[in-house]
């Protein structure tokens, strides 16, 4: 927001001859008409000169000092506008100029304790004066938002200290409302624009602790540490007392050291004690997010490693909301949801990575999640005999021997309906298992997860009672008994 123009009245003095009793009051006189004109024409920088050469001329006139306060103030030099409106009520105490000048320079500084005093002042010399009632209402509003944007900080709700900052700037183009305001931006992670508002300032005040403070913190929030320490050590050099950059660089001290600890350790395949570092530096500094997001990370990746992966999937989601575009936490969790079988959100996750970075490995990890998916969804026959997808051809016959002889509806002959239908569909999932994992060809497609469309096709064609009957019939014999003779109900298969 551009700077209000200020509209100023330059002080005349009254009965000219009665004063000119020397050489130099004349000049200097003369030099104020100068500096007056120049004023008129808006030509502010050229006319301090003579304004201060009328200074130099007669030090006690504080028409001279009001004069330069105003042109300070034209060109926003308020430090300087305040300091000779100061030098000119202390040397007319009746000078109510003076008092509304500094009225308005304190509250462009920020210092409302002195504007409330300046205008008290005022009120005080003259009580029908209304050049101050805009600096009144200004004060209120500066001092409401002030307070609220106060409050709102030590609760953190920085969203809403912005807005306080944004109401009081719309009043007075403060340098300590802009700072505060970027300094809450810069916990928001709006970098670019606390830095922004960091660099206009130290553009013209290149000495300012504060925005060289805020740029440290942009620095230190976007991980650029080393640049944020530099920052620091700055600003402790220009004020040694500001506790706010000391307290900053004091946690990113440490939480660069514990952080690196924790790599260290890690690295030497201590992963618990690298897990305990990790947590560690994820309590220091709740603010840095990008920090944060990669000690989140690390951390999924040791409880990966140790077999923790509900807890890997925690926090890769945690260094994902610091982070939304994290790519490593990205596909380390859903590397973690393919371990946990999770494969509709393994796909989710290597299709985010995808458009993230369109790599060959990317697509080549997205097929297998959706492969795996495909057959996530179809019955798992190694499951159903109780086998693993290593078994032998002798381990899958063993395994379809039991499981046919448990589920065959002689056994169930007995048993209520319900029983009945629930014995024979495992009876048919075990022969259709059988028929696939028994046949090399079949077992391979199935494997592959080839044909994947087709594995009912493959499936329908098999009758289980023909795949017990050819498993159990011996050459020449029509009758099968158990090896320790019939079931106990006196059940035996027969086959013709």
């Amino acid at each position: 927001m551009a700077d209000p123009v200020i509209e100023l009245d330059m002080e005349v003095t009254e009965n000219v001859g009665e004063i000119i009793t020397a050489s130099g009051e004349e000049l200097a006189e003369l030099k104020k008409e100068s500096g007056n004109h120049l004023y008129k024409t808006k030509k502010y920088q050229q006319a301090i000169p003579f304004y201060t050469e009328a200074i130099e001329l007669c030090p006690d006139s504080s028409a001279y000092y009001g004069n330069r306060s105003a042109c300070y103030m034209m060109l926003h030099q308020y430090k300087d506008a305040l300091e000779d409106a100061r030098k000119a009520v202390a040397l007319d105490r009746s000078f109510v100029k003076g008092y509304i000048r500094i009225a308005k320079c304190s509250l462009t500084l920020g210092d409302l304790s002195a504007a409330g005093n300046a205008i008290s002042t005022v009120k005080e010399l003259s009580p029908d004066n209304t050049a101050i009632q805009p600096e009144v209402q200004k004060l209120e509003v500066v001092r409401r938002f002030e307070e609220e944007g106060n409050k709102a900080f030590q609760k953190q709700d920085y969203r809403k200290v912005v807005f306080c900052m944004d109401r009081i700037l719309e009043q007075v183009p403060c340098t300590r409302f802009k700072l505060k305001k970027a300094e809450c931006l810069a916990f928001l992670g709006r970098y670019q624009e606390a830095q922004e508002i960091a660099n206009d300032i130290l553009n013209n005040d290149k000495q300012n602790a504060d925005a060289v403070y805020v740029r440290g913190m942009c620095l230190y929030y976007e991980d650029n540490v080393e640049r944020a320490f530099s920052h620091f050590q700055h600003v402790l050099r220009l004020a040694p007392d500001h506790h706010k950059a000391l307290d900053i660089y004091k946690r990113a001290k440490v939480l660069k050291q514990k952080k690196e600890e924790g790599n260290e350790v890690f690295k030497a395949g201590r992963f618990s004690e690298a897990y305990n570092l990790y947590t560690e530096a994820l309590k220091i500094d709740p603010h840095n997010k990008l920090t944060n997001a990669k000690l989140f990370f690390n951390r999924a990746t040791v409880c990966s490693k140790l077999g923790r992966l509900n807890e890997a999937v925690a926090d890769c989601s945690c260094a994902l909301e610091l982070d939304e575009n994290y790519l490593k936490a990205l596909l380390r969790r859903a590397n973690c949801y393919m371990e946990l079988c999770d494969f509709d959100e393994a796909v989710r996750d290597y299709e985010k990575a995808l458009k993230m970075d369109k790599s060959r490995e990317n697509k080549r990890l997205l097929q297998e999640a959706k492969l795996a998916l495909k057959k996530s969804k179809r019955k798992d026959y190694y499951k159903i005999l109780g086998v693993n997808k290593n078994a032998s051809t002798d381990e899958i016959k063993k395994a379809y021997r039991k499981r046919a002889l448990v589920h065959h509806p002689d056994r169930h002959a007995n048993a209520s309906d319900g029983e009945k239908k629930e014995q024979e569909k495992k009876f048919k999932e075990v022969g259709e298992a059988y028929g696939i994992l028994s046949d090399p060809k079949k077992r391979a497609r199935y494997d592959n997860g080839q044909d994947l469309e087709d594995m009912e096709g493959m499936t329908g064609d098999i009758d289980p009672n023909s795949v017990f009957q050819a498993f159990f019939s011996e050459p020449g014999g029509s009758q099968f008994n158990f090896a320790n003779g019939p079931f106990p109900t006196g059940f035996t298969f027969q086959f013709g």
